[in-house]
């Protein structure tokens, strides 16, 4: 679809880039949840019988898929990654696996010390890796893909990962001052044959751990928006960078709205078990010639809902925060100053989608996960547009010619096309 638009038509920052000549493509996918079954079940069975070693295979089958069933301004993605490297990913992680295993089952509490804290070392190289191999196998009209952050910067957007680390350790350090007894009950515990009661947990102590929950939620916040910005604004097409919008406080108030409708599903659902257990109760006094009986029934019934409810409430926030942070995503970031998206997806029916999609993939003992998948990824690829300036042959073309080693652009990871994993 073209549209035509006048210097005077764009509105907000993004008219002086966009003044005329502006072409819009919706973004489409072609897939269907049928066919995609197909790849699925064969990915499902041969992991199976390999117990497991097909993994990086059927990974690559499906990110294949996805990709080439996703078309962009007419033209579909293509993923290219080369199956040795996924191969010998896939083996490094489960060495890596065994080995941590090993170390904690035969209790070498040195061994198991030196890998979490290499891992959290190494967690921001590991990040920034799978990203350059990600995008570098993604292509799109000849145009190659490719993430560009030095490893300093990649360090450098990472500090909130040490900052919670280092939350934590003052809240330890801050509860021994405040409760000197404490040190010495947590060496009487690790002792064998040793026992001594706890010390009384002050209103101080829990209000130094409440802080530390804040700060360590705050953090976790700046570690998304860090990366998030991070990707897109080492992205290269070209000669052209990604343009990144979004402020922190933008991810803080996705967030605020996540719990707030967390907190309104657990009421919810809270409620609907009250009423539920208050029928089970008035239906077990009038079967008072079998009471112990029904009792037990309704114990175990209540329980096992309980625990259904409490998972099925996190549901909705959770793809709540999805829709949102793809809206946020997508509304805001852009290619320098030739393109840039629109995204219109509706928060509500991607929730309701879910909800749907989780019940009847429960009902069908998983059957129905392919075609859940396929019909979240429709919604989320289809509620966006993407605005080109100056036509997309053109811009492509001149591209393609200031191409100088490759593509880096994080906008695949906000589209939702992050299927390797």
């Amino acid at each position: 679809m073209n549209t035509n638009q006048s210097s005077g038509g764009a509105a907000g920052p993004m008219s002086t880039f966009m003044p005329m000549n502006i072409d819009a493509h919706p973004l489409e996918f072609t897939g269907s949840g049928g066919e995609y079954f197909r790849v699925w079940i064969v990915n499902v069975l041969l992991s199976i019988v390999t117990l497991g070693i097909y993994t990086p295979w059927a990974r690559r089958r499906t990110a294949q898929y996805f990709y080439s069933h996703t078309l962009v301004a007419g033209s579909p993605l293509e993923f290219t990654a080369q199956q040795r490297k996924m191969v010998m990913g896939f083996v490094l992680l489960m060495l890596l696996t065994i080995a941590y295993n090993l170390a904690a089952n035969t209790g070498q509490d040195t061994a198991v010390g030196l890998f979490l804290l290499a891992g959290a070392a190494l967690a921001p190289f590991i990040w920034a890796s799978a990203m350059r191999f990600r995008l570098g196998a993604t292509r799109w009209r000849g145009l190659r893909l490719q993430f560009t952050a030095s490893w300093k910067e990649v360090y450098v957007a990472s500090w909130p990962v040490f900052a919670l680390a280092l939350v934590w350790f003052g809240v330890f350090y801050g509860l021994q001052l405040l409760s000197p007894d404490l040190a010495q009950a947590l060496e009487a515990i690790e002792e064998e044959g040793k026992k001594q009661p706890m010390p009384r947990f002050t209103p101080a102590m829990g209000g130094l751990v409440l802080l530390g929950l804040v700060l360590s939620v705050l953090c976790v916040i700046r570690t998304e928006y860090n990366f998030k910005s991070l990707l897109v604004l080492k992205a290269q097409v070209g000669a052209e960078k990604g343009r990144w919008k979004p402020v922190y406080m933008d991810f803080v108030k996705v967030w605020l709205a996540t719990v707030a409708v967390f907190i309104l599903c657990v009421v919810g659902f809270s409620a609907l078990i009250g009423i539920l257990a208050g029928s089970s109760i008035a239906l077990v006094a009038s079967q008072s010639n079998r009471l112990g009986l029904w009792m037990f029934v309704v114990i175990i019934v209540s329980v096992i809902a309980g625990i259904f409810m409490l998972i099925l409430a996190s549901a909705p926030a959770r793809a709540y925060r999805e829709a949102r942070m793809f809206q946020l995503m997508w509304n805001n970031i852009g290619v320098s100053h030739v393109a840039r998206f629109k995204c219109h997806l509706p928060s509500g029916r991607y929730v309701w989608l879910r909800i749907k999609n989780m019940l009847l993939t429960l009902l069908t003992l998983g059957l129905y996960r392919p075609f859940a998948r396929v019909s979240e990824y429709r919604m989320k690829v289809e509620s966006v547009t993407l605005h080109v300036k100056g036509g997309v042959e053109q811009v492509t073309g001149a591209m393609v010619r200031q191409q100088q080693g490759g593509l880096g652009d994080a906008l695949a990871d906000a589209a939702g096309l992050d299927l390797i994993g």
